[in-house]
């Protein structure tokens, strides 16, 4: 399934620090169900997941690095652009924002974290001409 664009809008709105590759996959609810099981031990679909790499020193002459994967289920996408009355391709990008920024090691159910992953998030959806974020959504 093409991505429509999702790889690119999320690198207009990416911080300068998040400069490397990382991978998008746009799979089944039955399949990040599982890996939801697998990695965090909840038997139930989620949005989005993300699997981040070992960070890696930047230097000149080498490729860029890897950030991890993004992994978001396409079925839950759906019924949550539904519920929030916006396309399909909004709720992608709300979701690989947020993967983005866990990839970058943001935690927002980290008692560290007090509300930086949200300021953050808030920033850059606005770049990105987003309304809401997964964060702010949630807390409703």
């Amino acid at each position: 399934m093409p991505d429509g664009g999702l790889a690119r809008w999320l690198a207009s709105v990416a911080p300068a620090r998040a400069r490397g590759e990382l991978g998008i996959a746009l799979v089944s609810d039955g399949h990040i169900r599982r890996l939801n099981q697998t990695y965090r031990g909840k038997n139930a679909p989620t949005d989005v997941l993300s699997f981040a790499t070992e960070p890696e020193p930047v230097t000149a002459g080498r490729a860029p690095r890897v950030l991890g994967d993004i992994v978001i289920a396409r079925g839950v996408a759906g019924r949550q652009a539904a519920d929030m009355r916006h396309s399909l391709r909004t709720e992608l990008r709300v979701l690989a924002l947020h993967g983005l920024l866990h990839l970058l090691g943001y935690d927002h159910d980290s008692p560290d974290d007090k509300g930086r992953m949200a300021r953050v998030e808030a920033r850059l959806r606005r770049k990105g001409g987003l309304r809401q974020g997964l964060i702010a959504r949630a807390r409703r």
